[in-house]
C-alpha cells in the first residue's frame, strides 16, 4: 500500500473512532457545566449501543435504532440526575453506581431479547450514500470512508458551542454551574437548568453508544464500549470543558486507537499490544499532566441545597 492510502486510512479511522468520544465528551460538557459531574457516562453509552440495536431490530429502520440509542441514553442520564440532584447522592457514587447496573442490566437485556449471553443479532446498520461521494472529485474517496455520525458529531460540536456560549439557556446553564445561589436568586431555575443538562449529555453519550454498535459495526456486543466513557471525560478535561477543544482532544484520542490498525502498512515493529493499550496510557498521561492546570466550573460536583446559605 503506498503511503498516502495508508495516511487517508489513518485520518478517516481517527475520525471514525474519535467520533463516539466525541459525542460522550460533549454530553460530558452539558452535565458539567451546569454542575454534576457524569461518570455515568460508560453505562449510557453501553446503553445507548444496545438500544440503537434493539430499535433496528424491533422496527427494521436503523434510524429508529438512534431515537432509541438516545432514549435509553436519555432514561439512564435521568436516574443519574435524580440521585444527584433530587436526592443529593455522591455525584461520582451515583455514576459509579449506574455504570454497574448499565452493564448487568443490559446483558440481562441481550440474553432476554436475543437468547444469547454475550452479543445481539446482527441489523441493518445505518445507511451511508459510499458511491454518491465517491463521485466527488479530489476528497471523494476521504468522504465516502466516513459515516452518518461523523458528520452529526462534528455539526454538534459547533452548535453545542453556539448554545453554551451565545444563547440564553446557555448563559443560565453555566451560572448554575459557576455559582448555583446567584443564579437562584435571579430567579433560574437551579435544578430545572441541572436536570435538562444531565439529560442533553444522556442523549449525546447515547449517540456515541450507538455510533459504535450501529455506525461501526452491526451488532451490540459486550464490552464493545470498553472505557470509551472515561476517556471521553478526559477528552473533555483536556479540553477543558469547552466543546471545540474536547473534540480535538477526541481527535487526538482517536488518533491513538486508529494506530494499531495502519501500524504495520508503516512498517513499524512494535508489539501490537502496546497499540492496543496506547488510548489508555494516553488517558492516564493526560490526566496526570492536565488536572489541576484545566479549570472546572466552580460549583462542579457540589449539590445544591435551595435555601442553604
Amino acid at each position: 500500500m503506498s503511503s498516502s492510502v495508508l495516511i487517508l486510512g489513518l485520518v478517516t479511522a481517527t475520525l471514525r473512532l474519535a467520533t463516539p468520544l466525541i459525542f460522550a465528551s460533549l454530553g460530558g460538557v452539558f452535565s458539567e457545566k451546569s454542575g454534576v459531574v457524569n461518570i455515568a457516562l460508560e453505562g449510557i453509552m453501553i446503553a445507548g449501543a444496545f438500544f440503537a440495536v434493539l430499535g433496528s431490530h424491533v422496527t427494521g429502520n436503523p434510524w429508529m435504532g438512534v431515537i432509541f440509542a438516545m432514549a435509553g441514553g436519555a432514561a439512564f442520564a435521568a436516574l443519574h440526575a435524580y440521585l444527584s440532584i433530587h436526592l443529593q447522592a455522591d455525584q461520582v457514587v451515583s455514576g459509579v453506581a449506574i455504570n454497574v447496573f448499565s452493564a448487568a442490566f443490559i446483558s440481562y437485556l441481550v440474553f432476554k431479547v436475543f437468547g444469547t449471553p454475550s452479543q445481539t443479532n446482527t441489523v441493518t446498520a445505518l445507511p451511508y450514500p459510499v458511491e454518491f461521494f465517491s463521485k466527488i472529485p479530489v476528497i471523494g474517496k476521504f468522504l465516502a470512508e466516513l459515516n452518518w455520525f461523523v458528520w452529526i458529531a462534528l455539526i454538534l460540536v459547533f452548535v453545542s458551542h453556539y448554545v453554551l456560549y451565545k444563547t440564553p439557556l446557555g448563559l443560565r446553564i453555566r451560572a448554575v454551574g459557576e455559582h448555583p445561589k446567584a443564579a437562584d436568586t435571579l430567579g433560574i431555575s437551579v435544578y430545572g437548568i441541572r436536570y435538562l443538562s444531565v439529560i442533553i449529555s444522556g442523549v449525546l453519550g447515547g449517540l456515541g453508544g450507538a455510533t459504535l454498535s450501529i455506525g461501526i459495526m452491526n451488532l451490540y456486543r459486550e464490552n464493545m464500549v470498553s472505557g470509551r466513557g472515561f476517556i471521553a471525560l478526559a477528552a473533555m478535561i483536556f479540553g477543558n470543558w469547552k466543546p471545540k477543544n474536547a473534540m480535538l482532544a477526541c481527535m487526538l484520542f482517536g488518533f491513538a486507537e486508529s494506530l494499531q490498525l495502519y501500524a504495520k502498512g508503516f512498517g513499524w515493529r512494535i508489539p501490537g499490544e502496546f497499540y492496543e493499550a496506547f488510548p489508555y496510557l494516553l488517558t492516564m498521561l493526560v490526566l496526570a499532566g492536565f488536572v489541576g492546570k484545566t479549570q472546572a466550573p466552580a460549583a462542579d460536583g457540589v449539590p445544591y441545597r435551595k435555601g442553604e446559605r
